[in-house]
């Protein structure tokens, strides 16, 4: 039964990756190909079924009539980088307040406060669109990076508030209480002893603040014209009357190269056993 039960696991683990792995391995394949390579049909080894080219990477700096991904890729790096660090920031203080304190305003509580958080990401982004803009004309900072950051940070705060909450409510009070009996106040025992605690929770709503902000293409695009374009509109642009396949297969490869680097970074930081003898 052990041996079934194994093989029966690595087999399952082996057609995941497989899964997981292919359509990269397409797309670093057809990054090097011309229009006639993608085309003539399926072809995977270089030199052998088809002869590489660098026209596809080429294009996204510019050459052979293609556009110059430099700039949007610093514009999404900035944005999404800062909004999500401010994101972080302010939800993990918004996160340990509901969680540590009780609030009532009426017949609203703690849970409709953090219910009120993530309802915000149920809402279209198309119904935001036009608040948005209008926001950014008054304030002019249309087409602007600080612009931009100022609306992710709306659009990402939520995720962490809901992320960080949940953690913090499996967190045990005693830490806290120990804390200030040591003479800490409740700041300090937030930023001192709850944080480096925390470390897992905070790693895990940055991840999904960057990813989300990242891949985020709608507000990218009505909210910026010339002087700002994120990644995603950048390689929209790419397209034309014919599809170049291989420009935007190597797009597609810069594109995910940031979150796969993230991730493999702060993996190993994952760990749920922090807490252990926290409490005396």
């Amino acid at each position: 039964m052990s041996r079934l039960y194994l093989f029966l696991k690595y087999l399952a683990m082996a057609l995941w990756s497989v899964f997981v792995v292919t359509p990269f391995l397409w797309a670093l394949t057809t990054s090097f190909k011309t229009a006639n390579g993608v085309t003539g049909g399926p072809t995977y080894l270089p030199w052998l079924q088809y002869e590489p080219s660098l026209a596809g990477w080429k294009s996204l700096f510019g050459g052979g009539g293609g556009i110059d991904i430099v700039k949007p890729y610093m514009d999404s790096l900035i944005v999404t980088a800062s909004a999500s660090l401010i994101s972080i920031v302010l939800g993990s203080l918004a996160a340990y307040g509901l969680s540590r304190f009780s609030y009532r305003a009426g017949f609203v509580k703690n849970a409709d406060l953090i219910f009120f958080f993530i309802s915000q990401r149920i809402m279209p982004p198309i119904v935001l669109a036009i608040p948005f803009f209008l926001m950014l004309k008054w304030l002019e900072l249309l087409d602007s990076r600080i612009g931009l950051i100022l609306v992710y940070v709306a659009l990402l705060l939520p995720i962490a508030v809901w992320i960080m909450v949940d953690f913090f409510n499996n967190i045990p009070r005693q830490i806290d209480e120990m804390a200030m009996l040591d003479g800490c106040t409740p700041m300090q025992a937030f930023l001192r002893v709850i944080l480096p605690n925390s470390l897992p929770g905070i790693i895990v709503a940055g991840m999904f603040c960057l990813i989300f902000g990242w891949n985020d293409f709608f507000f990218a695009f009505t909210l910026t014209f010339t002087d700002t374009q994120l990644l995603p509109v950048a390689v929209v642009a790419l397209n034309s009357s014919v599809t170049p396949w291989w420009s935007l297969s190597a797009s597609a490869l810069i594109s995910v190269a940031p979150l796969l680097l993230v991730a493999f970074v702060v993996e190993r930081f994952l760990s749920h056993g922090t807490l252990a003898g926290a409490i005396r």
